[in-house]
């Protein structure tokens, strides 16, 4: 076992681990490790990802499970490249996004064409994956719910802390139906104090990025393309996910103004929309 940097990746798949021990064993963690021979830390490290297993550790730890070796080889191929401060994985792959969005204390994100993910309405998201076309038709209400289930981490009673800044290009597209967008808006409405909105005539040359901070790990930079999902670790990648959020701090409208100018979407006639530019449908 080797203690290292830990990453949203190993600390997902540490908590596999945990589960699979809750799951299929009557074993407490020290109680593995008793059973195992190991210091009594050893599983704790691994299951929160703040160490690395070695391949002996992990087919301890999954006999001790029941798992066989199809169960092992797939564990250790996804392993192998868990602790690396670039995590590249296919745009399908939900696991990781969600438990490091759920254990993170703050989150900050910008995203220049949509509404963020967690303040969507289902209709919306809904109409999005439509329009996207990456996804097959039946597998939309399954990615929809997820991104549903997801926004509990806004009703947790130790929510994280999180700014969400908006392009204001993005509130003028068409996704959905005219009653979806309307409740949309309500939406962004009521979040109100967790968004910022970026005028429509500021120009910010990204592709929108997200940043989540842990009390007791190393911040995740995360950005999610049409082809893939990343990861970063790397400090100057971390450095240069910070400068643009200094950047659209300055550039964004504030608060209260930000507020004013949802409230304007809220009440406007769906016709005015036309007199400012093309709306995507």
């Amino acid at each position: 076992m080797t203690v290292i940097t830990s990453t949203a990746y190993s600390r997902e798949l540490g908590d596999e681990l945990r589960r699979l021990r809750e799951t299929c064993t009557n074993l407490g963690g020290r109680a593995m490790a008793v059973r195992l021979g190991w210091d009594p830390s050893k599983v704790s490290n691994i299951e929160r990802g703040k160490a690395r297993a070695s391949e002996i550790d992990l087919v301890q730890l999954l006999t001790m499970c029941g798992k066989d070796i199809d169960f092992f080889e797939d564990f250790r191929r996804r392993y192998r490249n868990a602790f690396d401060e670039y995590i590249v994985q296919v745009s399908g792959n939900l696991r990781t996004l969600a438990f490091a969005e759920s254990t993170a204390k703050k989150i900050i994100s910008y995203d220049p064409l949509a509404v963020p993910g967690l303040v969507q309405v289902p209709e919306y998201a809904d109409a999005l994956y439509r329009l996207g076309g990456f996804i097959v038709e039946e597998r939309i209400p399954t990615v929809v719910q997820f991104r549903v289930d997801r926004q509990s981490i806004l009703r947790r009673h130790d929510r994280p802390e999180c700014l969400f800044f908006v392009h204001e290009l993005a509130l003028r597209q068409r996704v959905g139906s005219e009653r979806v967008m309307e409740e949309q808006y309500a939406r962004l409405l009521f979040e109100a104090d967790v968004i910022r909105v970026v005028p429509a005539h500021v120009v910010v040359p990204s592709t929108g990025l997200v940043l989540w901070e842990y009390e007791k790990a190393s911040p995740v930079a995360f950005s999610d393309t049409d082809v893939a999902k990343v990861f970063v670790q790397d400090t100057g990648a971390i450095a240069r996910t910070r400068l643009l959020f200094n950047h659209l701090e300055q550039v964004a409208l504030d608060a209260e103004q930000s507020r004013s100018k949802l409230a304007e979407y809220v009440g406007r006639p769906r016709g005015d929309f036309d007199a400012q530019g093309t709306r995507l449908a």
